[in-house]
């Protein structure tokens, strides 16, 4: 199996006393600890308007990863496209991959928080038509060798070659984020990795996984395992009190998260806070791993809401069980 990262880092507001990039900072040097600790990449999110600093620029933030790491893949979880110029998206995204040597795993997806779209003065109801005018002229940009020409419902563009070139060919390695049935249909036709979120239930990661393979394989294609990366909130914890805990943050979280997406479809339940996150002893964590790895699941990002310390006690007493053939005789 290959285990990375999910989530964000936060930028605290506040007066000359305080230290805003202190989270960003420590962020960092998280991630460039994970490398060495064998995690095989970092996937960013990208948020605006929070009031709380998460990341908004995150190819920035990955750049500088970049430049302090040397083998951890370079991740975005994911940049909506009908927020961007995806000339302007094309360039910066070939740019870190120039500049990492090819580390760059391009996340993309629509979005789903009303209050962005709200802020940017986007009709959520135009995500679709402008994810996939932008997808396009980005192919079109990072393929194109001889000057095109684009001219669309949202954006046009004359006599244009978009520099520089990637590294990857022939263009940075896409995964695109789905959550439902018709989202990961698209994701197999278009022939992209596919990236399943930390809020999933275990029943809907088994359907979503055997529905792509299943749309992969009829389009003619030999599904491959990697191709899918599954987030998962993980934390490793020693009592019903520190579990109880961790619930409690994971469900303010969600409420936080929630006044921002306004999704019809959100309960605000302890159970629906448990649907996603794999909480208890290491050996607690190490069978939910392999419960994973039983429906196909050979990818997991870790969400680790107590940062560092859950990533080294994973990397110590869950991760070489799953890294080398051993893992095998946990199977039933």
């Amino acid at each position: 199996m290959q285990f990375g990262m999910f989530g964000s880092a936060q930028a605290s507001r506040g007066g000359p006393n305080v230290d805003s990039g202190a989270g960003f900072r420590e962020f960092v040097d998280r991630n460039v600890e994970a490398e060495s600790l064998g995690y095989h990449s970092t996937f960013l999110v990208e948020h605006h308007f929070t009031g709380f600093g998460q990341v908004s620029a995150s190819l920035n933030l990955l750049t500088w990863i970049g430049a302090r790491t040397t083998t951890l893949r370079l991740g975005t979880a994911v940049i909506v496209l009908p927020w961007h110029n995806p000339v302007l998206l094309a360039e910066q995204i070939a740019t870190l991959d120039l500049l990492s040597d090819g580390r760059v795993d391009a996340g993309i997806g629509k979005g789903y928080r009303l209050k962005e779209f709200e802020g940017f003065s986007i009709p959520m109801e135009e995500a679709d038509a402008r994810f996939e005018e932008c997808l396009a002229v980005m192919m079109k940009a990072w393929t194109s060798d001889t000057p095109w020409s684009h001219k669309g419902t949202y954006w046009e563009y004359n006599g244009v070659v978009v520099e520089p070139s990637s590294v990857q060919k022939p263009h940075p390695k896409l995964w695109m984020g789905a959550g439902s049935p018709r989202s990961i249909k698209q994701v197999a036709k278009l022939g992209f990795n596919m990236l399943l979120g930390q809020f999933d239930s275990f029943e809907m990661i088994t359907q979503e996984v055997a529905l792509f393979k299943s749309e992969v394989e009829s389009l003619g294609r030999t599904f491959d395992p990697m191709s899918v990366a599954v987030a998962r909130s993980v934390n490793i914890v020693d009592s019903a009190a520190e579990y109880d805990q961790a619930i409690e943050t994971r469900m303010a979280a969600r409420r936080r998260t929630q006044d921002l997406a306004q999704q019809a479809n959100f309960q605000d339940t302890r159970e629906g806070a448990e649907a996603g996150v794999i909480y208890g002893s290491p050996d607690h964590v190490s069978q939910k791993i392999q419960d994973l790895r039983d429906i196909g699941v050979e990818y997991v990002l870790l969400n680790s809401p107590a940062g560092i310390a859950t990533l080294r006690r994973f990397a110590k007493d869950v991760m070489p069980g799953f890294t080398n053939d051993s893992s095998k005789a946990m199977k039933p």
